[in-house]
C-alpha cells in the first residue's frame, strides 16, 4: 500500500493518478474529505483502496503499517494568507513530526513536501544545501512552519532508511481549481481573460524590475510528480531537494503563454500589488537543481510555454481534472 496525504488536493491527486497510471493501485488517501467538492472532483475516477481521515490517520498506520511501501506526505495548510500560528503548528510540523517518526519505528520511506517559501526574500540564494537551512528566513508562517520541520528532520540521529524533502517552487497545472487566491497565475490568467479578454498583473514597486517582469521557477506539476514517482523507485541519497526548473521566468512570459494558448490576442494591463503582501513579495526565485541532478535525475523538466499549453487546451478549456 501507498499513502498519500493532502490526497483530494492539488498535486496529490495528480500524483495519484500517475500512481494508477503506473498500476499502483493499493492507494491509501489520507485527507480532511469535509470538502465534498475537491474531493469527488480530483479523486473521481481514480483507484484507491481506502480513504482515511488526516485525524485517524496515525491510529490507522499504527494498525496497517506492515502493508505500508511507501508515504508521500504532501497534506498541509498551504495557504500563506492564514495568521494563526497554532493551525500551522498543528497540520504542517507537528503531524509531520508524526509522520516521520513513525516511518522511522515502521522502517517506511517517506516522501514530504517542503516548499519554496522557505527561502523567503532569497537573501541567501535559492540553494538547497543542507547547511543553509538553519540560516533561511520565511516570510510567512507557512514558509516558517515549512523551514522548522527541514530543520528538525536534518537535526534527527533516526531518520526512515529513505527519506526526501521536496521544495516546490512555483507549481502550476490541473487540479488546482479549488486553492482561490493561492492557485497559480495560468489559473487567474485563464479565468480573467475568458471573464473579461485581458489580464491584470501586479506592477513591480521594485526598482530593479518591471511591471510584469517579476521572475518565479514555474514548475509543472507533471514534472513534480514525475520527480516524485523517481524517487520511490530509487530509494537512495535521501536529503532535500529543490523541485523547480532551474530557470526563472517573468509573469509576462506566463500570461503571454495563456494567451497564445487560448489563441487570443494580449492584452495585459498592471494594478498596484495588494499591501497587505506588498512588504513580502518575492521578485525573484530560481532553483537550483544541481543536487537532484547529482542524485541521479536525468529528466527535463517541461518549458514554461509547452507546460502552460497542455493545461490550458488539455484541462483547463475542458473542464477536466488529471484523471
Amino acid at each position: 500500500m501507498i499513502i498519500v496525504t493532502g490526497a483530494s488536493g492539488f498535486i496529490s491527486s495528480c500524483l495519484i493518478a500517475e500512481l494508477n497510471r503506473q498500476n499502483f493501485n493499493a492507494i491509501i488517501a489520507v485527507d480532511d474529505f469535509n470538502d465534498p467538492e475537491k474531493a469527488t472532483k480530483n479523486l473521481e475516477g481514480k483507484n484507491i483502496q481506502e480513504k482515511v481521515d488526516l485525524e485517524d490517520f496515525f491510529e490507522w498506520f499504527d494498525k496497517n503499517y506492515e502493508h505500508v511501501e511507501f508515504v508521500f506526505h504532501n497534506g498541509a495548510c498551504s495557504a500563506t494568507t492564514v495568521f494563526d500560528k497554532a493551525v500551522f503548528d498543528k497540520l504542517n510540523y507537528n503531524y509531520s513530526i508524526d509522520m516521520w517518526q513513525r516511518c522511522v519505528k515502521y522502517q517506511v520511506p517517506l516522501v514530504y513536501a517542503s516548499s519554496a517559501a522557505t527561502y523567503g526574500m532569497g537573501e541567501l540564494g535559492y540553494d538547497d544545501d543542507p547547511a543553509i537551512v538553519p540560516q533561511l528566513k520565511p516570510l510567512n508562517l507557512y514558509g516558517e512552519s515549512k523551514n522548522n520541520f527541514d530543520i528538525w528532520a536534518l537535526e534527527q540521529e533516526e531518520k526512515p532508511f529513505f527519506w526526501a524533502g521536496l521544495k516546490y517552487f512555483n507549481v502550476y497545472g490541473p487540479n488546482e481549481y479549488h486553492k482561490g487566491r493561492m492557485s497559480s497565475v495560468v489559473l487567474h490568467s485563464f479565468n480573467q481573460i475568458n471573464a473579461t479578454g485581458g489580464m491584470k498583473l501586479f506592477k513591480s514597486h521594485n526598482p530593479n524590475y518591471k511591471d510584469g517582469e517579476q521572475m518565479r521557477d514555474f514548475v509543472y506539476v507533471k514534472d513534480v510528480v514525475a520527480v516524485s514517482m523517481w524517487l520511490m523507485r530509487n530509494r537512495k541519497n535521501s536529503g532535500i531537494y529543490n523541485i523547480g526548473t532551474g530557470q526563472a521566468r517573468t509573469f509576462l512570459d506566463l500570461v503571454k503563454a495563456t494567451f497564445k494558448a487560448l489563441d487570443k490576442e494580449e492584452n495585459i494591463s498592471f494594478i498596484d500589488t495588494p499591501e497587505d503582501i506588498r512588504d513580502k513579495y518575492q521578485y525573484f526565485t530560481e532553483a537550483k537543481m544541481d543536487r537532484l541532478r547529482e542524485a541521479g535525475y536525468d529528466q527535463p523538466f517541461t518549458s514554461l510555454e509547452d507546460g502552460v499549453k497542455d493545461y490550458v487546451q488539455n484541462y483547463l478549456m475542458k473542464g477536466l481534472a488529471v484523471e
